[in-house]
């Protein structure tokens, strides 16, 4: 085949037969199709999209693409959870332990940050000697003794998906409904679960800005794990505002911290318990969303959930005195505070625009091989719906890069709306989406 017709034919809108998906992808993992190539593939998807056959199909290379892995031997209902992507999300870090502490095991497979979203592999990679390079041996033998492991991709597991994944996120070809269910359901199939529970966001700080959008993205993430023969439930949730009030690698680890100890924003908290109670249930640990929120609000009271943080930061390397000290992480040469310019509220923020500065601040890429600085980031002190006097600090941005502050100052000042009257409440949770179809949230638990 000709890898050109093939960019060629998919420029054109025209479906790709399976025998010509695997000829791009087989040949990306060897080495015989380069960068360049794959790059115009994924513009061209990008544009014309794919059919669900292919979609399905492309999932199917990418995780045969290398290793699927099987956990039958560790006794439960293996269940992890995925985030398309949030400004602010660090629902994984507490969530994982808490449902693990709950006796359902999970086993998380991660990605890095991704265009203007952080990534959770990031995040704890900020934790001072963290492993997430975990060997497939590894891997099993922490789930086994833990319950509970946090990785990122191996270069057995979807090896495809882990080179595609960092490409798209330097070539503008992130925001792809195929492109996203192929890399997600890729990496989740391959890790050796028996279900999933999906956070899809939306708003202006998702991928997919708008609902219908991302209830498009839903809908496909559950028929791909249905159609593999796992249990898949997904969640509709509002990304208009960032998640808590910390954007930025260890400020964001800092911040889940705080939610072990049950002292987290409300908004994290409250996603938190929903996801967790979902997996909970898929688990078999509770027959109701509600009785498996419960569980995971006991597990956080009675500190099980930090002990097993702990555990595993210990278990993967991690230095654990400053998950017992947070207080004592170094901090940014700089750190410059952002004001209101008038009484009155907080109407809104622009997600987007946070996440983009977070990369300026030096907490996020712009290249495949850019290095990330872990301190740096932005904590918020309002948002949207706080009342606010002129002069009131609003947020604090943090970083090691003195020339970047002016301009980005002004940018996460621009990303504030304020007006004289508080805005409407928004809900957090607003559907589910499972084998049986849509349903607002919430529902009869």
């Amino acid at each position: 085949m000709n890898v050109v017709e093939l960019i060629r034919k998919k420029r054109n809108g025209l479906e790709l037969a399976s025998a010509e998906l695997r000829y791009i992808i087989e040949g990306y993992v060897k080495g015989t199709v380069p960068d360049y190539q794959v790059s115009s593939f994924l513009m061209a998807t990008y544009f014309r999209g794919m059919t669900k056959d292919e979609t399905r199909e492309f999932t199917r290379l990418m995780l045969h693409s290398g290793d699927v892995l099987d956990l039958q031997s560790i006794p439960g209902v293996k269940v992890d959870k995925h985030s398309t992507g949030g400004v602010g999300d660090k629902i994984s870090l507490p969530l994982a332990p808490i449902v693990a502490a709950c006796g359902v095991p999970v086993p998380m497979i991660s990605g890095r940050g991704l265009g203007h979203t952080g990534g959770t592999l990031d995040k704890l990679e900020s934790i001072p000697g963290f492993r997430t390079d975990l060997s497939i041996e590894e891997y099993k033998a922490v789930i086994a003794d833990l319950g509970l492991v946090m990785i990122g991709q191996t270069k057995e597991i979807a090896p495809a998906d882990k080179k595609m994944y960092a490409l798209r996120d330097v070539t503008a070809t992130v925001e792809c409904i195929p492109l996203i269910a192929g890399s997600i359901m890729s990496k989740k199939l391959a890790e050796g679960i028996d279900a999933l529970v999906l956070d899809v966001k939306t708003g202006r700080g998702a991928f997919m800005q708008t609902y219908e959008r991302s209830l498009e993205l839903a809908k496909a993430l559950v028929e791909i794990g249905t159609g593999f023969g796992k249990r898949t439930v997904g969640f509709i949730t509002n990304m208009d505002q960032p998640l808590g009030y910390a954007i930025g690698n260890w400020v964001e680890t800092e911040e889940s911290i705080a939610c072990l100890h049950d002292a987290g924003p409300a908004d994290v908290m409250e996603l938190t318990y929903v996801l967790g109670g979902m997996m909970v249930v898929l688990g078999g640990k509770a027959s109701t969303l509600d009785e498996g929120m419960a569980r995971c609000r006991a597990a956080v009271q009675n500190g099980s959930a930090f002990e097993k943080f702990v555990a595993l930061v210990q278990r993967q390397g991690g230095d654990v005195s400053y998950i017992h000290h947070p207080e004592r992480y170094p901090v940014s040469r700089h750190r410059e505070t952002i004001t209101a310019p008038q009484d009155g509220f907080v109407t809104s923020i622009d997600s987007l625009e946070l996440g983009l500065s977070v990369i300026g601040l030096g907490g996020g890429r712009t290249a495949v091989d850019d290095i990330i600085d872990p301190k740096a980031g932005i904590l918020l002190k309002k948002k949207a719906g706080d009342a606010v006097r002129a002069g009131e600090v609003i947020a604090e941005c943090r970083t090691d890069n003195s020339a970047a502050l002016e301009t980005l100052t002004k940018r996460i000042a621009a990303a504030y709306s304020f007006g004289t009257e508080a805005p409407k409440t928004e809900p957090l949770v607003l559907s589910i989406v499972d084998a049986d179809g849509v349903r607002p949230f919430p529902l009869n638990r």
